[in-house]
């Protein structure tokens, strides 16, 4: 079953989708969704060249997307203007 997500959670998936350090298990925990699940909604919702342009970086190790691949010295990056994760809810600065 795919799930369905509001115009601001698909924005929000794929923003963390193209972060570099946002690895695709925290995508999973956020909103329950797998990373060929994550594969699926880059492809539907990027025009052809962005989504190759992404899956070319995912995949060449330039990427942190897997935890088990992530450098183990890379502590989760956090943005001083962000307020704290609760939850399946992100804070965004207003």
């Amino acid at each position: 079953m795919i799930k369905q997500f509001n115009p601001e959670q698909t924005d929000r998936i794929i923003e963390m989708a193209w972060e570099d350090r946002t690895p695709f298990e925290a995508i999973e925990f956020q909103f329950g969704i797998s990373e060929a699940e994550v594969i699926g909604i880059m492809r539907s919702e990027l025009k052809p060249s962005s989504f190759k342009l992404w899956r070319k970086r995912v995949n060449s190790g330039v990427s942190q997307k897997h935890l088990k691949k992530r450098n183990p010295e890379i502590d989760r990056f956090k943005c001083s203007r962000q307020r704290t994760i609760s939850h399946n809810k992100i804070s965004k600065r207003s």
